[in-house]
Order: structure tokens, then C-alpha cells, then sequence
């Protein structure tokens, strides 16, 4: 595998890797967590507490969140996924595609984690919200089960419907196992989830577009 086979995932890999590899030899997670991570509760304006090392400003930290992890095995968890279906994606989706659909998955997943608790002060980390849009369209798009339609119910609803279904159930058991001591936002990966499902197949027409 080589850069160029999908610039954009794989620039996303390296930043991910590089700046959450910095915050972790640093020693003060918490700190930096909450200054750049996604705190629900900022969005009612509340003030965060003073002498942080880094602070963003709260619209920007969906995106920041998503270079900061918990742990080793947090990272390389979502490295793998990110780089094996954002590869396939950027192949199909073109390097422009796979950008919109991590950034819009980055703040769905905020906005479902801020719906699921809006006074939480914990901050949410990790790029598992928008790795979970990517799985979301990986999923859709690369899925070879084919499902009936149900009733009234067209095929592909179905199969839209299943995937979610699916990906929430991990998402569950996932929270209620835990990993490595870092709390998973379940409103986050269902959140990036279903964007990545709703923004598939558009960003597959706007590629071929012109085709």
C-alpha cells in the first residue's frame, strides 16, 4: 500500500497517528481532552476550566476530536478501519468524497453525541465517530448481501435499515463490554453511522457526475 493509492485516507492515517501519538507522550490526556475534545455541554456555553495547554474553539472541536485517542489500542483500532474501508471508498468516492464524508461524519457524530446528553461534561475523543461514516458507506456500498423488499417496504430501505440495525447492535455491545478503559460514545458511531449511509450513494452520483 503506498500513499498513492489513496492520498486522502491515508493523509488522514498519518495526522490521526502523529498528533494523537504527540498528545499521548505528553502525558496530560485529560488536560487536552477537554480543551480540544467535544464537551456536549460547551454548546450551552459553559466555561472551561482554566490553565488548559490547548483550547479550540468549540465548532472546531468535532474535527480536533478526532486526532485525539484514549490509548494505543484505541488508535490502531480505528487506524485499521479507517485505512481499510477508506481506501476502498477513496477509489469510488475520489479523494474529495472521502473528505466530505469524514468531515460531515465527524460533526454527525457530534450532534448525535450532544443529542444523546447535551449537559455532559465528559469530552469525546477519538475518530471513531467519523471512521464509523466511512464504515457506514463501505458497508452500502461494498455490502453483497441483497435483501427482498418487505411490504411496501422498497429492497434497498431494507437494506439501509439492516446495516444500521447491525452496526448499532455492536455499538451496544461494545459499551456494555468496554475497551481498553476508554468509554465508547455510542451516540457518536451511531451518529457517524447513519451519515455515512445517507451521504453514499449522492457523493457516487457527484463523482461520475459527468459519466
Amino acid at each position: 500500500m503506498t500513499r498513492n493509492d489513496a492520498p486522502i485516507t491515508i493523509g488522514l492515517a498519518i495526522a490521526t497517528a502523529v498528533f494523537s501519538a504527540i498528545v499521548l507522550m505528553a502525558g496530560d490526556l485529560s488536560a487536552i481532552a477537554y480543551g480540544a475534545g467535544f464537551v456536549p455541554v460547551r454548546l450551552a456555553g459553559a466555561v472551561l476550566p482554566d490553565g488548559l495547554p490547548l483550547v479550540v474553539p468549540t465548532w472546531l472541536t468535532p474535527l480536533t476530536a478526532t486526532l485525539i485517542h484514549g490509548g494505543i489500542a484505541h488508535l490502531v483500532f480505528n487506524l485499521v478501519m479507517l485505512v481499510y474501508c477508506g481506501r476502498m471508498l477513496e477509489h469510488v468516492l475520489s479523494g474529495g468524497g472521502i473528505a466530505i464524508l469524514y468531515g460531515v461524519g465527524a460533526y454527525a457524530a457530534a450532534g448525535a453525541q450532544w443529542a444523546f446528553d447535551p449537559v455532559s461534561v465528559a469530552p469525546m475523543i477519538g475518530a471513531s465517530g467519523a471512521i464509523s461514516a466511512t464504515v457506514g458507506a463501505y458497508a452500502l456500498l461494498f455490502s453483497e448481501q441483497r435483501v427482498k423488499a418487505i411490504g411496501p417496504v422498497p429492497a434497498g430501505v431494507v437494506h439501509v435499515l439492516w446495516l444500521a440495525a447491525g452496526w448499532i447492535s455492536i455499538q451496544l455491545l461494545i459499551g456494555a463490554a468496554g475497551m481498553g478503559g476508554v468509554t465508547v460514545a455510542i451516540g457518536a458511531h451511531v451518529g457517524g453511522f447513519l451519515a455515512g449511509l445517507a451521504l453514499a450513494r449522492p457523493l457516487l452520483l457527484w463523482r461520475y457526475r459527468d459519466a
